[in-house]
């Protein structure tokens, strides 16, 4: 496993971070059984850097993490959590939270502590409730060693926040379709000036970048002399940056652990060649022709109040023109949303415009008047009339 220093404190920190914010699930909770098996490979691999957060699988995932660091692993790792906004109202909310994420955690410091997915809005709050004496008061007492920040906002927010507090470190959304999104390459390159050490989050947009690929960009990476795979491509080219410290992937796959440990071992800074490099342009471009939401699937909007399931609508609708078989899509959203296997209704066309779910969407994305699009595009009349056909199909296939 490669190790990058944190300038401020000289820890050494692996690349590769397990962020435990798509923990495996089984029946709609954290498969733990399974999930702290794959942490702790992880660790017994190399990995040191474990991200979590108290809204993470719905407050599950503290729990299973301070699960899975019992019995000698809490030692090995440094362990990262957060304050969410929205779960604070007072000063005294600050104090309350963090002793609660201790006893989830069954530790008695969080070593990396982040005021968590600051916007304009959202860091001004904090700063109003005192987050800064906070942390100061936190770090004083042992609870927390290092502070920082997850960021969700502009430019010049990110500048502010920056400049505002000592930190040691900060998290931000960074991938190859995102180096003039939020923080982006300015305000990468902005931190690392300042000797404050970069978590990336995001480094495969919510899996996007490497599922699922479009023709096209298939296409496109087999030109390379190169042979990875895409999401090989994806975390490599975060890596490239000598400013990132940690790329942390949402991991729930024994595969796709495995993947990323071999990528980060030797995903040195400034070792892709211009021609890989000239791919990578490639690809984004035709991403972002191809891409219609800007969606992560990160689920904050969840749950949906009317029972939209709104990261999947999402993620099909993105499909449907990034896809080579928009029948096939249309398929997947009649079967999984609208009804078609038999259960409750799930598709935009549920969505009351209450706009709750886009006020905390860290990518700003206008999720009601996107699912109209959705509904448009895929709940029309074409869809519906399809249903008769996909129920018998798996009336057969249960009868066979």
């Amino acid at each position: 496993m490669q190790y990058r220093t944190v300038p401020k404190n000289g820890d050494r920190l692996s690349t590769l971070g397990y962020g435990t914010m798509r923990l495996p699930t089984r029946m709609g909770r954290i498969d733990e059984e399974r999930a702290i098996r794959q942490i702790r490979s992880a660790i017994d691999s190399g990995v040191n850097y474990i991200d979590t957060a108290s809204p993470y699988h719905g407050g599950e995932s503290e729990q299973v993490v301070g699960k899975a660091l019992a019995d000698g692993y809490r030692e090995k790792v440094l362990l990262a959590t957060k304050l969410s906004p929205w779960e604070v109202r007072t000063r005294g909310d600050m104090d309350r939270i963090l002793g609660e994420q201790l006893e989830k955690l069954r530790t008695g410091c969080i070593d990396y502590y982040l005021l968590h997915s600051l916007d304009a809005l959202q860091w001004k709050k904090l700063w109003d409730l005192g987050a800064l004496e906070f942390l100061d008061s936190a770090c004083a007492s042992g609870r927390i060693r290092n502070a920082g920040f997850s960021f969700h906002g502009d430019l010049g927010t990110f500048r502010e926040i920056i400049d505002a507090y000592p930190w040691i470190f900060c998290q931000i959304q960074y991938n190859f379709l995102d180096e003039q999104n939020q923080a982006g390459t300015e305000g990468l390159r902005y931190a690392a000036s300042r000797g404050i050490a970069v978590m990336v989050m995001e480094p495969l947009r919510g899996g996007m970048l490497a599922r699922n690929l479009p023709s096209k960009i298939r296409q496109e990476y087999a030109r390379s002399p190169a042979r990875r795979s895409a999401a090989a491509w994806a975390i490599r080219w975060v890596l490239n940056h000598p400013e990132v410290t940690v790329v942390l992937s949402g991991m729930n796959d024994e595969g796709h652990i495995a993947e990323n440990l071999k990528t980060c071992n030797d995903a040195l800074p400034g070792s892709m060649s211009d021609e890989e490099l000239e791919t990578i342009r490639n690809v984004a471009g035709l991403y972002n022709r191809l891409t219609k939401v800007a969606c992560t699937g990160c689920s904050y909007c969840m749950p949906c109040p009317f029972g939209v399931n709104i990261p999947y609508c999402l993620s099909l609708y993105n499909d449907y023109y990034r896809g080579d078989s928009r029948l096939i899509t249309r398929g997947w959203y009649g079967m999984r949303l609208m009804g078609g296997q038999g259960g409750g209704r799930a598709d935009a066309s549920l969505c009351r415009n209450c706009w709750r779910c886009a006020q905390v969407c860290p990518q700003k994305i206008p999720i009601p008047d996107e699912l109209k699009k959705v509904n448009r595009t895929l709940g029309g009349i074409r869809t519906q009339l399809m249903l008769p056909f996909i129920r018998m199909i798996l009336r057969r296939k249960k009868n066979e």
